[in-house]
């Protein structure tokens, strides 16, 4: 996920807290959103600005949309891939909606803002947005619908899934992977090499 910071500057961005100052809800955050420059996430009440991703993030969110979207359309064509979607924890779901990277739905699609019921949620982590990262990643595991969660790294050819136990628990640790490795998601049933994320990025010619 692109870095973020919640620092609210200029007309548009006084006029949201002169609104609801670092509680605003939902509905209040989508009528003001729809007017407000740059990508935003709602996080307890307060707007979030969103970057631009850097490069490498971009790349390794096509490939990742790529190979999901090929393998859904193949084995589960009744899920699709979002990209950059609106998903609501269970805490306080009325004063967050936090933006993952690519979200997975076998829901049929509604036209909302919000993602209905993903089952599998995937972020990409730099140095950058480390913290805010795993904020939401601690807040994704409220959502009662998300089997997986992905997190693909960015500084080097890595990752973690976390996968929601049959008893519905969450494990304490993720599964880590490294160059070399093979992603696999069962909820999907999906695997592929964990460098074919990177192909064609430094951290692919680096290796």
């Amino acid at each position: 996920m692109p870095g973020r910071t919640a620092a609210l500057q200029g007309p548009r961005m006084s006029a949201a807290i002169k609104l609801s100052p670092g509680n605003m809800t939902i509905a209040e955050f989508l009528a003001w959103a729809e007017d407000a420059d740059g990508r935003w996430q709602l996080g307890d009440g307060e707007p979030e600005l969103m970057s631009p991703p850097a490069e490498l993030h971009g790349v390794i969110q096509a490939a990742l949309v790529m190979l999901l979207g090929n393998h859904l359309a193949r084995h589960q064509p009744t899920c699709r891939v979002v990209i950059g979607p609106g998903v609501i924890p269970r805490l306080r779901s009325d004063r967050n909606m936090l933006v993952p990277d690519i979200a997975i739905t076998c829901t049929p699609p509604r036209g909302d803002h919000a993602v209905q019921q993903p089952v599998l949620l995937a972020e990409i982590l730099s140095p950058s947005n480390a913290k805010q990262t795993r904020a939401n990643i601690w807040a994704f595991t409220t959502i009662p619908s998300v089997a997986e969660l992905l997190v693909i790294r960015s500084d080097r050819i890595g990752a973690e899934v976390l996968r929601r136990e049959p008893d519905g628990h969450w494990p304490a640790q993720p599964m880590l992977l490294e160059d070399g490795d093979t992603l696999g998601l069962a909820t999907l049933e999906f695997s592929a090499p964990l460098r074919q994320l990177c192909r064609g990025t430094l951290l692919d010619l680096e290796g």
